[in-house]
């Protein structure tokens, strides 16, 4: 079974990823070497996954390494795009979930709206000593200004997908991973991953 290292520590993408990647072994590179921080400084989630991924794949010394990493966001039409890639530090550098969902919600109600369009968009980086390679996944819908449900983690009780009534808060696990951005790019990054 081939090791994907993952370039994360977050509970909630290594516990997702580990879901929708069962043929392989995954592991969060905190398992094999010490957290380190990584400065995420570029525009793009394309970009801030790369710097990620490239991090991990040099500070673990294993030139037969397969490292990805996830660059994940949402956001909001109202709000000009924010908080974009700024979605996991919204609320401040070392704001939690709860604080970040918070924040937002309130910004969306100050523009006098109670939701607006919004998408969550997912960037995975698959770095190997041959390869740099990036691919994208999107999920669009609506941003609420009130939290429902305790399902998922982020910005998900906030956030009901196109077509459908329920927050992905509320939803069941098997619906939220067939509409995932993550799983999406994840597919997309198993076939890449196929020809490693």
């Amino acid at each position: 079974m081939k090791k994907l290292v993952l370039a994360t520590s977050n509970k909630g993408k290594v516990r997702e990823i580990k879901e929708l990647c069962k043929e392989y072994e995954v592991v969060p590179y905190t398992d094999l070497i010490d957290a380190f921080e990584i400065i995420e400084d570029a525009d793009t989630f394309q970009e801030n996954a790369l710097i990620k991924a490239r991090a991990v794949y040099n500070a673990l010394g294993d030139e037969d390494a397969v490292v990805i990493a996830d660059d994940s966001g949402i956001s909001v039409d109202v709000l000009d795009g924010a908080p974009g890639i700024y979605s996991a530090r919204y609320a401040g550098v070392n704001a939690n979930d709860k604080e970040n969902l918070k924040k937002l919600m309130q910004d969306i109600k100050a523009q006098k709206v109670e939701n607006s369009p919004a998408h969550y968009t997912a960037a995975i980086a698959i770095v190997t000593k041959c390869i740099e390679k990036t691919v994208h996944g999107w999920m669009y819908g609506t941003a609420l200004t009130e939290a429902k449900g305790e399902g998922g983690f982020g910005y998900d009780p906030m956030f009901i997908p196109l077509g459908y009534e329920q927050t992905l808060g509320e939803l069941d696990e098997g619906v939220k991973k067939e509409l995932s951005h993550r799983s999406k790019a994840l597919h997309l990054a198993g076939k890449i991953l196929k020809i490693l």
